[in-house]
């Protein structure tokens, strides 16, 4: 058994393991530590100092993050000597800082404006030296604008970059007064290897980093009578979005989001599930296909493993590091960029609009999906395929400007035609569930019986690990695909680009004999995406990931092939999977970014 360490937090006895910092033992007391540079996901850094404490017999003050316990620690969190230095150390950090709270994105959210109302800064006790005034914003991104004036410096955002996603898209650069976070020859975002992932926005303290803001753009198509504007939401922002307006992390939102987005205004209220199923038609079917030619044809050309193509920020991620690898991505577009072009053509056909006339609008979890709808590729219904995205940070923003009060709202159905899904579908919101999706379709696809598990439930392809393998055998399958009789389907999942770069390495080097990938480029997959309600941690993943799987096992449909609506666009519009049609506007293609 572990001998255990005994000390003192603020005359109270504390028992913790060893290795535990003061911080964490702080929290066992209920004692809240501020912190600034500190963030749980990361590394410890200790290069604030705001959550200094005093440790009895020693002249300097301690970094609780960076001080692991020792026995018979005697420590004060709220002395004289460490409230004063806090509170100098929060003036110094608002002595560099463009204080312009009003007019900041983050007003409200911002971790150092909390401290400086906690600590009542009222007055300025050192020289401001507004160094920000020489800085500009740069807004050039259609994902993220990084405002240097705003920064203090903690480099969560670098570590985030680096320790998360392995790009390293932000650094440190320059020294003592002239340190800045910067980017590769200080090039604006969008021209540097960069994902637009925005973990790096989820976890910023201040308004240095945020999401492109395009909350008035839809006001403006909302309130134009000759505009017909649609809206789309993703699995994983039911799970997300009641954070910012009231409830715990964790609950379920998703009749109360349908009816406040009918209270804002929007013309239809559809859902990404919808389109979600009908990637699993398209995925699904293409492979099968290169499975065929494999296994079967024995075409030595066949690209495999093939990999998801739903996350935009792993798609520019392998258009960066990976442009060989470009053909073992599937063809098909995200579901929203599905769902976007199927607005434009099918659905304006079926309700007879003029297309010129729709405003496709996506709530996401994500700041990349902002990016992917500007990609040139993503024009294939003739206009642009989705107008506007925008987070669900920046839905809550709409439903508070409304005046909405969205706890007391009744829950509401998708309208329909593109508003049915099924569990499959909802859990693209979390890391594994594509998998899990296509697996319970082609199985059955090719075996005419649901997959060999409890309840379709595929635990091995579930939780929270940075890379899994799974596989699945094939045994009697239907005439046609008797090739596969006895094939031991071969796959992995990773979310997290640091984990995504480990499989492509692997598949590189030639050690992982994969059929079929999954990759995201968020923490936990889309529930841990850039534009989620801050803050972020595993726990607060962990609890969205059980709401996705509680609403997969709450549907009444729980494959894709069997959603009535993916079977009627079918019949009506599409002819069948990888049909001619479905290759124009829900197929695409993606080119090297490399430039070495």
């Amino acid at each position: 058994m572990t001998q255990k360490i005994q000390l003192n937090i603020n005359g109270f006895p504390v028992d913790v393991k060893p290795g535990t910092t003061i911080l964490e033992a702080a929290s066992k007391v209920n004692v809240t530590i501020p912190t600034l540079c500190y963030h749980k996901d990361l590394c410890v850094a200790g290069n604030c100092r705001v959550c200094v404490v005093e440790v009895a017999g020693q002249k300097r003050l301690s970094a609780a993050c960076a001080t692991p316990c020792e026995d018979g620690m005697d420590i004060l969190t709220n002395s004289l000597k460490v409230r004063n230095s806090r509170k100098h150390i929060i003036e110094l950090l608002l002595s560099e800082h463009n204080a312009d709270c009003t007019k900041c994105y983050k007003n409200g959210k911002c971790e150092l404006q909390l401290l400086a109302s906690e600590y009542k800064i009222m007055t300025q006790d050192f020289i401001e030296l507004l160094p920000w005034k020489d800085y500009t914003i740069d807004m050039i991104s259609p994902s993220i604008i990084k405002d240097d004036s705003k920064c203090i410096r903690c480099q969560r955002c670098v570590r985030t970059c680096a320790e998360l996603q392995g790009v390293n898209a932000l650094t440190v650069a320059y020294k003592g007064d002239k340190m800045k976070i910067s980017t590769f020859f200080e090039k604006p975002m969008n021209d540097v290897v960069c994902t637009n992932c925005g973990q790096c926005v989820n976890r910023c303290p201040t308004g240095a980093l945020v999401e492109k803001n395009y909350v008035e753009e839809v006001w403006d198509a909302i309130s134009d009578p000759g505009k017909h504007v649609v809206v789309q939401t993703a699995p994983a922002v039911r799970v997300g979005l009641g954070e910012d307006l009231g409830f715990d992390p964790g609950t379920r939102v998703t009749g109360k989001m349908v009816a406040a987005l009918k209270r804002l205004g929007f013309d239809s209220v559809m859902d990404t599930d919808f389109s979600a199923d009908l990637t699993i038609m398209e995925e699904g079917t293409e492979l099968l296909t290169r499975l065929k030619k494999a296994l079967k044809d024995k075409d030595p050309d066949v690209k495999l493993p093939m990999a998801t193509s739903c996350s935009p920020g792993w798609i520019k991620y392998i258009e960066h590091m990976y442009p060989e690898y470009l053909g073992n991505l599937s063809t098909c577009k995200s579901p929203q960029q599905m769902f976007g072009a199927l607005v434009k053509t099918y659905y304006a056909k079926a309700r007879n609009l003029d297309p010129s006339k729709i405003v496709s609008v996506s709530i996401m979890p994500c700041t990349a999906k902002k990016f992917e709808a500007a990609r040139s590729e993503m024009h294939d219904s003739g206009y642009r395929d989705v107008d506007y995205v925008l987070t669900t940070r920046e839905l809550s923003i709409m439903i508070k400007q409304a005046g909405i009060d969205f706890m007391s709202l009744p829950d509401m159905e998708f309208d329909r035609l593109m508003g049915e899904s099924t569990g499959a579908a909802v859990i693209f919101g979390v890391t594994g569930g594509v998998m899990e999706a296509a697996l319970r379709t082609a199985y059955e696809l090719v075996t005419g019986r649901p997959v060999p598990f409890e309840n379709l439930n595929i635990t091995a392809v579930r939780g929270m690990t940075g890379v899994k393998e799974a596989s699945i055998k094939i045994e009697n399958p239907l005439k046609e695909w008797k090739f596969l009789d006895g094939v031991e389907l071969r796959c992995a999942i990773a979310h997290g680009l640091i984990n995504a770069k480990t499989v492509m390495d692997a598949v590189k080097a030639g050690k992982a004999n994969f059929h079929f990938l999954e990759v995201m480029a968020c923490p936990g997959g889309c529930l841990g995406g850039g534009g989620q309600p801050i803050p972020t941690n595993a726990e607060i993943r962990d609890k969205r990931a059980k709401a996705i799987y509680e609403e997969d096992a709450w549907k009444p449909i729980r494959k894709s092939h069997e959603n009535p609506e993916v079977q009627k666009i079918y019949k009506d519009f599409l002819g069948e999977p990888l049909s001619e049609v479905s290759h124009h506007l829900l197929h695409t293609k993606y080119t090297s970014r490399q430039r070495f």
